[in-house]
């Protein structure tokens, strides 16, 4: 065995390995859900999408460069989600449980004010949450449209009968498939699409912090974000390139969203 071998086995054989950053709480339910909490600062709370978990944001533009420019980070993992307790009943998802959670997060975390930042269905979410949080002193949605507003909400009706297993059309079997191939729990994946959020525009429309609308030049899905703009008084809007999938990951959206966080 030659010496930089023998130095790099005995380097590995001593090097810990590396530690999971995921912390626990237990919400107003005793729900266990997980979060990550890195960073100081102001502080920025991440809210993922459909099919997804905090874990989504790890490899972003946006999450480095919040840490890198001094923000605190927290990204739970939405209950039904990642490293969150899963429940298999219909009731832990309905009445708003994951607004709920986000709440409990903020006030068992001690927070006074923060940033709230979804995207797609994160956004959904978060929209909710802002009829209700008053911790939250700026907000981003990202890659939504006004079309959430709508209780039947074809979009969302669909894909809450496709995991659900009443019917599947051409539309929604890549995204089954997709989550069949993650090893995703299309039970839950249904009830978080029949219990989701909604945020009626009268609501909306009491929304007065300054919200950042972001979406991608490719992005058509969810409606549109123009009409969003307009139900929210204090609003600003701006397209990035990218589709849905991907407008989040892109450093146009970073940039984008760090300058509005700079200017309020």
């Amino acid at each position: 065995m030659n010496t930089l071998l023998y130095f790099l086995l005995l380097f590995n054989q001593f090097t810990p390995p590396a530690q999971d950053a995921t912390e626990y709480f237990k919400s107003f339910d005793n729900t266990r859900i997980a979060f990550t909490d890195e960073g100081s600062g102001e502080v920025v709370l991440l809210i993922h999408g459909f099919i997804s978990s905090g874990s989504s944001w790890n490899q972003t533009v946006l999450k480095k460069e919040l840490l890198e420019k001094g923000y605190r980070v927290i990204v739970p993992d939405l209950r039904g989600n990642g490293k969150s307790d899963k429940p298999q009943n219909a009731e832990a998802y309905t009445n708003d449980a994951e607004v709920k959670d986000l709440m409990a997060l903020a006030k068992h975390l001690k927070l006074k004010t923060y940033t709230a930042i979804g995207y797609s269905r994160g956004s959904i979410v978060l929209a909710k949450l802002l009829t209700q949080e008053k911790r939250i002193n700026t907000a981003v949605l990202g890659g939504m449209g006004l079309d959430f507003t709508d209780p039947n909400w074809s979009r969302r009706v669909m894909f809450a009968n496709a995991f659900s297993g009443r019917s599947i059309t051409p539309e929604t079997s890549s995204a089954v498939n997709y989550a069949k191939s993650i090893g995703a729990d299309l039970k839950i994946l249904g009830f978080l699409q029949d219990y989701q959020p909604v945020t009626t525009t009268a609501e909306l429309n009491k929304i007065i912090i300054p919200t950042l609308i972001i979406t991608g030049n490719e992005d058509k899905e969810n409606g549109s974000p123009l009409a969003l703009k307009q139900q929210l008084p204090n609003s600003s809007i701006l397209s990035v390139k990218g589709d849905h999938n991907n407008t989040y990951k892109e450093n146009s959206f970073a940039v984008s969203v760090l300058m509005f966080l700079k200017d309020h």
